[in-house]
């Protein structure tokens, strides 16, 4: 009887130990699933931020060539 109820133990803690590394497993899952939300996000800011950036070089230019004109 002794020994049916430690091979009942052993089996309860591996289930523990499975269901703990299990439940890891999944945790890095979710990890690895928001980084790649991250990654996606910060690409789309620099592409907007590039957007900007042409717009206000374009803008830059514009102005110049309107001060010249104005200018001469």
């Amino acid at each position: 009887m002794d020994q049916a109820q430690i091979m009942k133990k052993e089996r309860e803690d591996w289930m523990r130990l499975y269901h703990k590394t299990l439940k890891g497993i999944e945790m890095m899952i979710d990890v690895q699933r928001i980084v790649k939300d991250i990654k996606r996000i910060a690409e789309e800011a620099n592409t907007i931020i590039i957007e900007i950036e042409g717009s206000i070089l374009i803008m830059s230019t514009n102005n110049r060539v309107t001060n010249a004109t104005n200018i001469v």
